[in-house]
């Protein structure tokens, strides 16, 4: 299982001369299994690249994991060029609400006023599904989902391929009016999804002491991240879901504080644009400095 981060801000796009490190697209990673399966975990900005490189390819099929529905998860879905090709098969997950479908939720944002083209009119076969609690089968790739604390239905979603797993969580705060490290495991919001993961990427967007300005909003501050990975026994950890304030000389200083908490610097790292985590039989590799290759 191969993965590429083609986004990882969280809130807004933040291009500009001081994110060009580590990046200003939204969130969306690409996982491909060895025989070529191809999920796609949320539409954010980072989407629009991608897709212009699968339709190059030719990629015919495709799932997109949506995380929930907050426009940073969502906005490049629309300029996402193979929905746009006929002999494709997108397949959009994405979690359930009590008041209404997915498709008419999606619909909202890709109808007038807010896009040019209906989704009726988009002329790919699309099919939409609530995310599942038990596992979904993608050729050599498993998945599956599981709610977790955000402002709005939110769920992170677990993907395995030979006895590998990764975990995506980009907007979580398990760290709402508790104490990680005190609370029993059962109780903590996303644990059973992350236990044993050999690698997580995860809500990073504040420091400990901007977290205080914003407590209940959905996201988590650098200690939470850490008392998190640690509780649930994960072997690395992925900073992700960058403020758009954050400069790239921001992120490095709080994957510097990660580190320091974790203890062992080579297991934590902050996703940037371009980076690639290869989990095969033999070895997890990613690259932990912005433009490396994985090691």
């Amino acid at each position: 299982m191969k993965l590429r981060v083609w986004g990882s801000r969280g809130s807004l796009a933040a291009p500009g001369a001081h994110t060009v490190r580590y990046g200003g697209n939204t969130s969306c990673v690409e996982v491909r299994s060895g025989s070529g399966d191809v999920i796609v975990l949320d539409a954010g900005t980072g989407i629009r690249p991608l897709g212009v490189q699968m339709a190059d390819e030719g990629v015919e099929r495709i799932h997109i994991l949506l995380t929930h529905l907050h426009l940073d998860h969502l906005q490049g879905l629309g300029f996402f060029r193979p929905l746009f090709r006929p002999e494709v098969t997108v397949h959009i997950w994405g979690p359930p609400s009590p008041v209404q479908p997915l498709t008419d939720r999606i619909g909202t944002y890709m109808s007038p006023p807010l896009f040019p083209v209906r989704l009726a009119d988009i002329p790919s076969t699309v099919t939409f599904h609530d995310s599942p609690e038990e596992p979904v089968v993608i050729g050599d790739l498993t998945f599956r989902a599981s709610l977790v604390t955000h402002n709005g239905p939110t769920v992170g979603y677990r993907i395995e391929e030979n006895g590998r797993s990764v975990v995506y969580m980009p907007d979580h705060e398990p760290g709402l009016g508790v104490d990680l490290a005190d609370q029993p495991a059962d109780w903590i919001s996303g644990y059973h999804l992350a236990r044993g993961a050999d690698v997580l990427l995860h809500d990073a967007q504040y420091g400990d002491e901007e977290y205080e300005r914003h407590r209940g909003w959905g996201h988590s501050a650098i200690g939470h991240v850490v008392a998190f990975a640690r509780k649930a026994e994960v072997e690395r950890l992925v900073l992700f879901h960058h403020d758009p304030y954050h400069t790239d000389e921001d992120l490095e200083a709080l994957v510097t504080e990660a580190r320091k908490l974790w203890g062992v610097d080579e297991r934590v790292c902050s996703a940037w644009e371009g980076m690639t985590i290869d989990l095969d039989d033999d070895a997890v590799s990613l690259a932990t400095v912005p433009g490396s290759a994985p090691g």
